[in-house]
């Protein structure tokens, strides 16, 4: 199975999710969301690892996390490890308690970060076992309304501080914030099957893309391809970089070298990773073996022709430019 998309850098925020597997339930008893709270304050404490808001569910959780030191990974494997080895002895059970793979979803600070706190705290009463955000005990909605030293822990105040930088005007900000329902934009995106690696502005998007979209990427983390440019924007650039028709990139014939189309091929397949076949069904070719010997041939001539790698490197970086401009 294919690594889904970690873009890690200091102080990022990432909204973190997961689910008990097969739909399973992962909280059982009061005792265990206990103890998994307890590991959300180790997180702070092990790994500087701050928890902005959670919601824990029967059956999965909702986390908004900043990472200063860029180690999301790292923190959540001990969560999820930990809270699994101590789930998995008190009941008597072995193996896997989660779906999989925690889903972390990168978050642009300020207003995104606001409604996700929105989001997260009002899952109880989107799933009717609720009647109001303040009867649920297992959401850090409650902390942000309080000013017990038991909640010290969890990192409020710079949300708190978005509202407003008087902590008696910025509560009850926030109180008539979550009050009201969470903007469709936020429903529909945890609504989709496969959610968003990113959630933020244009501009953030942009940026992230700047930053983080590297070559070296798609071999390791396949979801990388929503970063990337899309077929139709390398073959323009292609056909434009050697003068000709895009009807030219889909003739083959026995003998003659193509090499616009061997480009092609080459970097549809590099700049998405995209699968054989797929590339193959796009240039008319029926065997993905084929598709296989025309990059291996573009590598092996990029080796031995300095002059064909400096065309081909000057392509893919014009393509990178352009799609970091859009």
């Amino acid at each position: 199975m294919s690594r889904p998309l970690r873009i890690k850098y200091p102080d990022a925020w990432y909204h973190v999710m997961n689910r008990g597997r097969r739909g399973d339930n992962i909280f059982q008893a009061k005792e265990d969301y206990m103890a998994f709270i307890d590991l959300l304050k180790e997180l702070n404490e092990l790994f500087h690892v701050r928890v902005a808001a959670y919601c824990l569910m029967a059956n999965h959780y909702h986390l908004l996390l900043q990472t200063p030191d860029a180690n999301l990974s790292r923190a959540m494997r001990h969560l999820n490890g930990v809270y699994t080895q101590r789930y998995n002895k008190n009941y008597g059970y072995d193996g896997q308690l989660f779906r999989g793979r925690y889903k972390s979803i990168l978050v642009e600070t300020d207003s995104y970060a606001l409604e996700l706190v929105r989001y997260i705290h009002r899952n109880p009463l989107k799933a009717g076992i609720a009647e109001t955000l303040q009867k649920y005990e297992w959401s850090s909605h409650r902390g942000y309304l309080s000013d017990s030293d038991k909640w010290k822990w969890l990192h409020k105040d710079y949300i708190l501080k978005l509202f407003s930088q008087t902590k008696h005007e910025s509560i009850r900000l926030y109180r008539q914030f979550v009050l009201k329902e969470t903007p469709e934009e936020i429903n529909r995106i945890f609504a989709m099957k496969n959610l968003p690696s990113i959630i933020g502005s244009k501009s953030f998007i942009e940026e992230i893309k700047e930053k983080f979209f590297k070559l070296n990427d798609f071999e390791e983390v396949p979801e990388t391809k929503i970063l990337a440019p899309d077929s139709a924007r390398i073959i323009s650039f292609v056909c434009k970089e050697y003068n000709i028709e895009e009807k030219e990139l889909y003739f083959s014939k026995r003998g003659h070298n193509n090499e616009p189309r061997n480009v092609a091929i080459y970097l549809v397949r590099r700049l998405k990773n995209a699968k054989l076949k797929q590339v193959g069904e796009q240039f008319g070719i029926e065997k993905y073996s084929t598709v296989s010997s025309i990059v291996e041939r573009v590598k092996h001539e990029m080796e031995i022709d300095k002059g064909f790698k400096n065309r081909v490197q000057i392509l893919h970086e014009k393509i990178i430019k352009s799609q970091r401009q859009t």
